[in-house]
């Protein structure tokens, strides 16, 4: 175990608060607590009812102990997954022994720059772009879905992110392919950035270089999608009022030495707040008909038991006529077809408790490896945090069901964070540890990169929106990623 400090070196985690103990000792007793807390079937796990999963949206009694989120749709469960990859990338960890952030490596630069999209841009990661657009230096690689018109409500053809022969996607962070929900999310990225050159191409003329009219379409998308995660993705995660106090205020606990990093304290427990939004079951298009549900492709989004090339769930990984996403059911383009995302709180998707894909011998629940993750990474409980922030703690009567077990008076950091999202803020955003700290991370991850519009051009504008505004309605939207409805 390397010592405990306040010096970061780039492209590490490492922690808010180096100075407290962690939540607990690394014994038996502590993991078998855990284990059962975020056991399936147990108190974390929602009891979803997934034997229709048309019902499963449209019927809450079905879903009664984890009820839709008034003021999120769908989408902004998986744009934050998105975002996660764009900052993180830990493949080294491990949940069977301790961690110290400081010795783990962060494969992703610390940073909302796309280089999740972009890799190392045409000339380090020439896979990832069009050879036959300008040589391959300024538009990203596409693929058609052959024989989708058929499936298409209007018809049109639709696409996926490139593959190889195997299927396998080529991305620049491979975690992009999970779900189709997220693949398509990318798919979107690539596009947008491709009808940026071409406007690009047009405003700099023929006296411009590829090289140059690249580096211009870089930069407007950056600034882009860091205009929306400020003014569209936090404002909903953390709350207005937080949000805004964060971004005229300034930061009260995130800072750096030499650059920013990734505080553990974010990334194994307040960040993870998404994993309570997923839904069991999602309408990943509307097939051929935007009315006849019977014609629409609604989907659970894991279904181990599934196993064809085409699955009857929302994986990752496969490409059939059948697989794009009709945005209209993730985000809110004002036609009455969003759906939205689940409430933060404790209980999640009974989905999540039977992970696809995990090495033999361990855990396949999400809740109860993202508990035993802050175990090993050591990180501190939420009643120590927000001491230490100075902000006001759960009664201990809002964590009744973990004060009667080991765990009582030392709440892991995750399941706090949820927790405190119900009791204050009714799940609908988190509350004010959670929130701080997020809000703080993005902020000051965007602040930290000194090629982001708050660095170079702080009074800067968005040009692809309503207004001065722009949304992830307005980036599907100029991306040509939206279905025409009838």
């Amino acid at each position: 175990m390397t010592p405990r400090s306040q010096f970061y070196d780039q492209g590490k985690f490492g922690r808010l608060f180096p100075t407290l103990p962690p939540f607990a000792s690394d014994t038996p007793l502590i993991r078998d607590a855990l284990t059962d807390l975020g056991a399936p079937g147990g108190p974390m796990d929602a009891g979803d009812l997934v034997t229709d999963p048309i019902a499963s949206i449209t019927d809450p009694v079905l879903s009664e102990h984890n009820p839709d989120n008034p003021t999120m749709t769908a989408g902004m469960t998986f744009l934050g997954q998105f975002l996660d990859h764009d900052m993180t990338f830990d493949p080294t960890s491990s949940l069977a022994r301790r961690q110290d952030p400081e010795s783990i490596r962060n494969f992703r630069i610390p940073a909302l720059d796309l280089d999740s999209v972009y890799g190392g841009g045409p000339g380090v990661s020439p896979h990832l772009y069009d050879r036959w657009v300008d040589r391959g230096q300024t538009t990203f690689l596409v693929d058609p879905i052959p024989g989708c018109e058929p499936f298409s409500v209007d018809g049109t053809t639709r696409y996926d992110v490139p593959r190889n022969a195997q299927n396998t996607a080529i991305l620049g962070d491979p975690r992009n392919d999970e779900n189709l929900i997220v693949d398509q999310l990318h798919l979107a990225m690539l596009k947008f950035h491709n009808a940026v050159v071409a406007d690009v191409r047009d405003e700099l003329g023929s006296a411009y270089s590829a090289e140059d009219v690249f580096a211009e379409a870089h930069r407007e998308v950056r600034w882009h999608y860091q205009w929306m995660v400020l003014h569209e993705f936090l404002p909903l995660t953390i709350g207005a009022d937080l949000c805004t106090d964060i971004l005229t205020n300034g930061r009260k606990h995130y800072s750096w030495r030499n650059s920013p990093y990734i505080p553990v304290e974010f990334s194994v427990a307040a960040y993870r707040f998404g994993h309570s939004q997923v839904r069991p079951t999602y309408r990943a298009n509307f097939g051929t008909s935007a009315i006849d549900t019977a014609q629409q492709f609604f989907a659970p989004i894991f279904d181990p038991a599934s196993t064809s090339d085409d699955p009857d769930d929302l994986r990752g990984g496969c490409r059939a006529p059948r697989r794009f996403i009709d945005w209209q059911t993730f985000f809110d383009f004002g036609d009455g077809r969003a759906r939205r995302n689940k409430k933060i709180d404790t209980t999640l998707s009974t989905a999540l408790f039977a992970l696809m894909g995990q090495t033999p011998g361990q855990s396949t629940s999400l809740a109860a490896r993202n508990l035993l993750r802050g175990l090993t990474m050591q990180v501190p409980s939420g009643q120590r945090v927000a001491k230490a922030m100075n902000l006001p703690l759960l009664d201990p009567a809002d964590l009744a069901d973990v004060e009667a077990t080991a765990l009582k008076g030392r709440t892991p950091l995750w399941f706090y964070i949820l927790r405190e999202a119900d009791v204050v803020a009714d799940g609908v955003h988190l509350g004010p540890v959670g929130g701080r700290i997020v809000g703080e991370v993005f902020t000051g991850l965007i602040e930290g990169d000194a090629n982001s519009y708050l660095s170079q051009d702080p009074e800067w504008l968005p040009r692809y929106g309503t207004g001065d505004g722009f949304t992830m309605v307005d980036l599907l939207t100029k991306a040509g990623v939206v279905a025409a409805l009838a």
